[in-house]
């Protein structure tokens, strides 16, 4: 008899706390028609516009577009970083929130920081590229006499394998590593070439269809289970623009 009390006690709650739930949905669903809830309501990113340059100066723009191109060479299996367009995702965020450093805390003192708290100075990210752009035109005309543009590819390997080694030293201000500046560059980089295409990088989804990557589909569970088989639809990005 205790046992029969147990089951139906816990039987009663279970019903009593679903109560709450399937009364708010069917309020949802008496107001609406439909399920509460649509794409976009809240504050959806903004695409960019693709063309132009917002923070680069030509030159600027020019020396990135290369570097892009070396960190990513295009191949058989995507193209390179400057046609997917990661120079413009760079562009546009150093001229955004990012760029400004808006949401981040850059008064002093400062202090000398560990190696895995990233850059602790005052300079804003698109402080930092313009300086370090700046730099590395200096190092490069004085060292070949060339901009890094005129560089052949190897050369620019050369060049950019030096400033991730430490082999080359720009001249930055204190606080400022050239190993900073690579590594900013290079991340910026990857977020441009994987990225949704909305934010101006991953252009026609490259890197996403090179991956396999289904991007925003709202439902693919049919296929998280299909281990090393390729998925047999193309991507899809926020603004669902089929790839």
């Amino acid at each position: 008899m205790s046992s029969m009390r147990t089951i139906s006690r816990r039987s009663l709650l279970a019903t009593a706390a679903s109560l709450p739930i399937l009364a708010a949905t069917a309020e949802g669903a008496s107001i609406s028609g439909t399920v509460p809830w649509s794409p976009f309501a809240g504050d959806p990113p903004k695409p960019v516009n693709p063309m132009g340059w917002y923070y680069f100066t030509a030159g600027e723009a020019a020396t990135v577009e290369a570097i892009v191109d070396r960190l990513i060479p295009g191949d058989h299996l995507s193209p390179g970083g400057k046609d997917c367009g990661c120079a413009v995702y760079i562009d546009r965020q150093l001229a955004g929130t990012f760029g400004k450093a808006e949401r981040l805390y850059t008064k002093g003192p400062f202090a000398v920081g560990l190696s895995t708290q990233g850059y602790q100075g005052d300079l804003t990210p698109a402080g930092r590229y313009r300086l370090g752009l700046s730099a590395l035109g200096d190092y490069v005309r004085g060292h070949y006499k060339k901009d890094f543009v005129q560089l052949s590819p190897a050369q620019q390997d050369e060049v950019l394998g030096g400033l991730d080694t430490g082999k080359i030293v720009l001249k930055l201000k204190p606080g400022f590593s050239t190993k900073e500046f690579f590594e900013l560059v290079l991340q910026n980089t990857m977020e441009g070439f994987f990225a949704d295409p909305l934010y101006g990088g991953n252009r026609n989804m490259a890197s996403w269809k090179m991956i396999g990557f289904p991007g925003a589909r709202y439902d693919y569970r049919d296929h998280i289970d299909k281990h090393n088989v390729p998925y047999p639809r193309g991507p899809v990005s926020i603004y669902s623009q089929e790839g």
